[in-house]
């Protein structure tokens, strides 16, 4: 493989310093802790804190490679030490993408880069609940993974692990089935998506590091400033971004297509608006910003009304242009009103229900596609936005409206919900039990992962699982993924909203308005209707075309059948009649 003498450096550069890690080291506390009203009365709230502390435990769950002597998880091992050997790089570390054992660049890029933007926005809200330094430890752990996957200026690495022989596998962080293959993109196999976001993740971060602030609307940075590394994660940013630019522009599954199993892209111009955006911000370049609003109008992505997350970042394209436009009118022309037209007209769809999202009877914001496989992360990705957003609305009305909405969204998260059962694992009795997570289970049969063990092993802190399906209910079963699986991306943008708690709530989370039993009062019986479970529903569901023209079939079969016995009774009274 050919190495640049720029990745050279980027290999063998010196350990830049963190914040130091505080001794005694903050540690989840027991569920029970969840559902005791704290008695402060004051900022930081000290539940807000202890939740944003057991977000970021999460993501210590999750690592790969060789533990520091800071691991905080008992239960974790050393783990996958030799990925990469196969391309004889070191590719080890980094975090597993979910509740298994690959390793994904491209959801881990949004996850880092909707981490880093939150945490420059609302980053006071990390250091009055004295989080700060787990925050940089988390983003380092990510962010010097990422360096590593980029060894070249014209080489990333996207994904590591065989998926299919990841899936077939259930059990423990100390038997990882191999061969972990490493698949990579480059200048003859490119992926324009895969580029880009990580481009977008390190100028974000860059960012972050650089301490830089959009504005007075915003509390302002984590207290994490480091010019070096900011200057590194820059230089990152800036050689993705031209690969993205100048090798042929593709989707990255089309390149790699094992990828396009888990994580598919349906498209790249959000990424390169997103990663030109953000560079424009980190180099203060006003030619990168006409770039953005170039490839935004280029790929057509205003009007879009559909969810935000890894692979969708159109949405929250319009509320970063407005955040510069208003932070530095000389790149925009002074045209901050045309961003929050564009903005507002995608939140205001979500407050009245006039998107392509619809509200459950319970009170969730749903999209039917998006939401059926983890319900709860694009609510908390609209409610995430929407805060941020509402900072910089154009008028009160609005910002109180996005407000209230995006409130609703994280209390029903939290727990006023149809179930009782806030969605973050260990926040409270009422917390799910059985998250679907081979690390945790404590298991290893594959064909009774609901049973064996009985109780997961272990307690998956902090984790937010998938989320009830379109009828509210949550049936907290392991093996049903679409409902109880963890994720690295769905905890990304509820830090961001703990942090704005901490930094401007005094009232308490919901949950600790519940008291235990709430949710097994509750839990419905039988089995979900979903991808994981349809056959136990008596086959796959239909879709909602096939649904229509079977009540079609239905009504018209019952019409004939209705007429023909009609027609049968005519007779026969006529026939009694002639008799």
């Amino acid at each position: 493989m050919r190495i640049s003498l720029l990745s050279l450096a980027f290999l063998t550069g010196p350990v830049l310093a963190q914040v130091p890690l505080p001794q005694p080291p903050f540690m989840p506390p027991n569920a029970s802790s969840g559902a005791v009203p704290s008695s402060s009365g004051g900022v930081p709230n000290a539940q807000w804190s202890t939740l944003l502390g057991n977000l970021l435990y999460f993501y210590e769950a999750q690592r790969s490679g060789k533990l520091p002597s800071t691991n905080r998880v008992p239960w974790r091992n050393d783990s996958a030490v030799n990925d990469g050997s196969d391309v004889h790089l070191d590719l080890s570390g980094g975090y597993y993408d979910a509740g298994d054992y690959i390793k994904c660049t491209f959801p881990l890029s949004f996850t880092v880069m909707s981490i880093c933007w939150g945490a420059t926005d609302f980053g006071k809200g990390y250091d009055l609940a004295n989080q700060t330094p787990y925050l940089d430890d988390m983003l380092r752990w990510s962010l010097d993974w990422l360096m590593k996957a980029h060894p070249s200026n014209d080489t990333l690495f996207v994904q590591i692990g065989d998926t299919d022989l990841d899936n077939a596998y259930w059990g423990g962080d100390q038997n990882i089935p191999e061969p972990r293959p490493s698949y990579q993109i480059n200048n003859t196999s490119p992926g324009t998506d895969a580029a880009a976001g990580v481009s977008a993740a390190f100028s974000a971060c860059s960012n972050l590091y650089s301490n830089r602030l959009f504005s007075s609307n915003y509390s302002g940075p984590a207290t994490l400033q480091n010019s070096t590394y900011a200057a590194e994660l820059l230089q990152h940013a800036q050689t993705l971004y031209s690969f993205a630019v100048s090798a042929s522009q593709t989707e990255y599954q089309n390149s790699v297509p094992v990828a396009g199993d888990a994580y598919a892209s349906s498209g790249y111009g959000d990424e390169l608006t997103l990663a030109a955006l953000f560079l424009a911000w980190a180099t203060n370049s006003s030619s990168l910003y006409q770039d953005a609003e170039n490839y935004y109008t280029k790929f057509g992505l205003g009007g879009y009304d559909g969810v935000f997350n890894w692979d969708s970042k159109t949405p929250g394209i319009p509320v970063l242009f407005a955040q510069i436009a208003q932070a530095n009118p000389g790149f925009g022309g002074g045209n901050i009103s045309t961003w929050q037209s564009q903005a507002e007209n995608y939140f205001d769809g979500i407050v009245n229900g006039s998107g392509s999202g619809y509200m459950t009877r319970g009170g969730l914001l749903y999209y039917t596609g998006d939401s059926d496989e983890a319900s709860v992360n694009p609510s908390l990705n609209a409610a995430m936005l929407l805060t941020r957003y509402a900072q910089i609305a154009s008028s009160q009305n609005k910002k109180s409206s996005y407000l209230n909405y995006a409130k609703s969204q994280v209390d029903y998260v939290l727990g006023k919900n149809p179930m009782s059962a806030p969605y973050i694992v260990g926040s409270n009795p009422n917390s799910p039990a059985n998250p679907h997570s081979a690390m945790a289970s404590g298991g290893n049969d594959t064909n009774n992962i609901n049973t064996s063990p009985m109780q997961e092993a272990y307690v998956l802190y902090g984790a937010i699982v998938g989320g009830p399906d379109q009828y509210d209910r949550f049936f907290d079963i392991r093996g049903d993924w679409p409902e109880t699986e963890v994720a690295l991306d769905y905890n990304a943008p509820m830090l961001t909203l703990a942090a704005m708690h901490a930094l401007n709530d005094s009232s308490d989370p919901f949950f600790t308005s519940l008291q235990p039993g709430a949710y097994s009062q509750k839990q419905p019986q039988g089995f979900p209707c979903d991808a994981a479970y349809s056959q136990g529903c008596g086959g796959p569901r239909l879709s909602k075309g096939g649904e229509i023209a079977m009540a079609v079939i239905i009504g018209v079969v019952g019409l004939t059948i209705f007429s023909l016995i009609g027609w049968l009774f005519l007779l026969s009274f006529q026939d009694g009649k002639m008799g």
